[in-house]
Formats: structure tokens, C-alpha cells, sequence
């Protein structure tokens, strides 16, 4: 028997629903616009960036990401035509590869950071209540688990 949400739980699945479609698709065109990359761009390389040697194996990476390798892979090519990374494989059994930052790429991402961060604030941060942060963190988190328990991806 399907449970049907109730008023309150709808009016907050709505309202999320609106957060996950609507705030990456303003943050991939702020994102093009000042920076000529997309969001899920800045965010490979942000996440490369953060690694002591800027190198992280591509199942990790699109883990962090959460992307398909599929997709990852797409993206991870355009950025290495850019000059953006690199990537190598990893000697031994098994097909790992390793996406590397170089360079040119942590310059973009670095020269990128301000304004991601200011469209970050602009709209989701900055509107916030005092308790919000928490609760935020709270929920995306548990969200989070629950997909990951659920094999997703």
C-alpha cells in the first residue's frame, strides 16, 4: 500500500524539489558565465584540488562527486582536452585510472573559487536562519546515506 504524503511532508518535498533542480542549474550558469565551465567542471577540479598531490583514482573521484563513472569520464575528457588534468593508469591488475590536476587547471580552479563561494552564499547560505545551517547539514546528510544505502551510486 503506497503511503501518499501528507500536506506538510508534500509542501517540503516541493520545496526541496525545487532546491535540487533549480540552485545547480543557476549555479552551472553563474558558473559559465564568469568562469567558462560548468558547475560539475569546478567541482572535479575543486575535489582534485583539496588532495595532497591533486590525484585521485577516478572510481574515487566519482564517488566525490557523486557521477557516474560514465559521466565522470565525459567530463574528465573535455578537461583533459583543456589541459585541465591528466590521467593515467594505474600499474597492476585491474582497470584503475588516476585524474591528476594540473597546473592550469588548479589556476582555473582557484581563479573560479570567489565566485562559486559568492553564489554559494548568494543563494543558499546567506538566507538561512541561525539553526538552518545545522538542520541543512543534517538533512543532506542523511539524505545522503539513505541513497548510498541503497546501492544508487
Amino acid at each position: 500500500m503506497t503511503r501518499w504524503l501528507s500536506p506538510d511532508e508534500l509542501a517540503a518535498w516541493l520545496a526541496n524539489s525545487a532546491i535540487m533542480i533549480s540552485l545547480p542549474a543557476a549555479l552551472d550558469a553563474r558558473m559559465q558565465r564568469e568562469s567558462q565551465m560548468t558547475f560539475f567542471e569546478y567541482m572535479v577540479l575543486s575535489v582534485l584540488s583539496e588532495e595532497p598531490d591533486r590525484t585521485m583514482q577516478m572510481s574515487d573521484l566519482a564517488a566525490r562527486t557523486a557521477a557516474s563513472l560514465s559521466r565522470l569520464s565525459h567530463v574528465v575528457g573535455r578537461l583533459e582536452n583543456r589541459g585541465l588534468l591528466t590521467r593515467a593508469r594505474v600499474p597492476g591488475s585491474g582497470r584503475r585510472t588516476n585524474a591528476t590536476l594540473t597546473d592550469a587547471g588548479y589556476d582555473q580552479v582557484v581563479a573560479a573559487a570567489p565566485g562559486h563561494v559568492a553564489a554559494v552564499r548568494e543563494y543558499l547560505i546567506d538566507g538561512l536562519e541561525p539553526g538552518d545551517l545545522a538542520a541543512l547539514r543534517r538533512i543532506g546528510t542523511s539524505v545522503e546515506a539513505a541513497i548510498k544505502g541503497g546501492n544508487l551510486y
